[in-house]
């Protein structure tokens, strides 16, 4: 654990929510839970929630996703309220407050605004506070999506100079077939993208509430290994993963980085430093 610092992690809307689009309550206050106490542990956590259109459904009683853009956006708008309020609460139960950034491609495309994330994902960071990011879908449209979380966790990564991005889904990890129709499927545990090629592994979209799947979790790791960040996917279903992960111990699917990070790289690198450096890759290879 000792090199493990600051991580990023990515909260899928299967994970938060029932089929019905309410909150999974049980799941989501052991998950709060196992959070808060990494946080005491002396993990600086940032974390990636999706969730606010599934959260706005439910709370409005609609069983199926809009089909139009501003039905989605309506969504979004009532059910980000609707999660930062659970988060709030929940984290507060454990004494750790709660900060949200809502972002879209534009910003971290603009030298000068995510400079400005940057800034202050460290300024809270610094206060112990916890940010919660999440793509804004009430004023997103094709032009600036980012297209899912995953792909968001994984830049997000980068810009906050992260030492993991671990990515909870509703699968244990990368498996050499689907394990929901092969019953033959292993769990991969370790892949390294400098000698194995894993794309034929992965199939399409999640779940009806999100956006993502393997497809989106393998980008997210082609990301991450080419900016030196470890990266897990793992089962939210069981939170004790992230303490067996926490101590050290395999768990989930590990995606080796590219090389090792230089431990010495000091966190305060002036911010326009950091945009020039990391900011313009991050983008690119989100939209391949």
């Amino acid at each position: 654990m000792s090199n493990r610092k600051r991580i990023v992690i990515k909260i899928g809307t299967s994970t938060l929510t029932h089929e019905s689009g309410h909150i999974h309550i049980r799941r989501f206050e052991e998950l709060i839970k196992v959070l808060a106490d990494l946080q005491n542990g002396g993990i600086q956590l940032i974390l990636v929630s999706s969730g606010a259109i599934a959260v706005g459904m439910g709370k409005v009683g609609l069983r199926q996703k809009p089909s139009d853009i501003p039905g989605k956006q309506a969504c979004a708008a009532i059910g980000q309220c609707e999660l930062m309020h659970l988060y709030d609460v929940a984290f507060g139960r454990f004494g750790h407050d709660v900060a949200q950034l809502l972002l879209t491609k534009d910003i971290i495309e603009d030298p000068n605004r995510v400079c400005h994330v940057q800034n202050t994902l460290e300024k809270l960071l610094e206060m112990q506070i916890i940010p919660i990011i999440n793509e804004n879908d009430t004023i997103a449209i094709e032009e600036i999506v980012f297209g899912d979380n995953d792909t968001l966790s994984a830049i997000v990564s980068v810009l906050a100079d992260a030492d993991g991005l671990i990515i909870l889904s509703d699968i244990d990890g990368l498996y050499t077939a689907n394990p929901r129709t092969d019953q033959t499927a292993q769990l991969i545990p370790r892949v390294d993208l400098r000698t194995e090629r894993v794309d034929d592994l992965a199939e399409g979209v999640g779940t009806s509430r999100g956006t993502g799947g393997m497809i989106t979790k393998l980008q997210a790791a082609k990301l991450c290994h080419e900016n030196d960040i470890p990266m897990w996917i793992m089962n939210s279903a069981d939170t004790t993963n992230l303490y067996r992960w926490f101590d050290g111990k395999p768990v989930g699917t590990y995606f080796v980085p590219k090389g090792e990070k230089d431990d010495k790289r000091l966190r305060n690198r002036a911010a326009s430093q950091v945009c020039q450096d990391r900011y313009g890759a991050a983008v690119q290879a989100g939209q391949e």
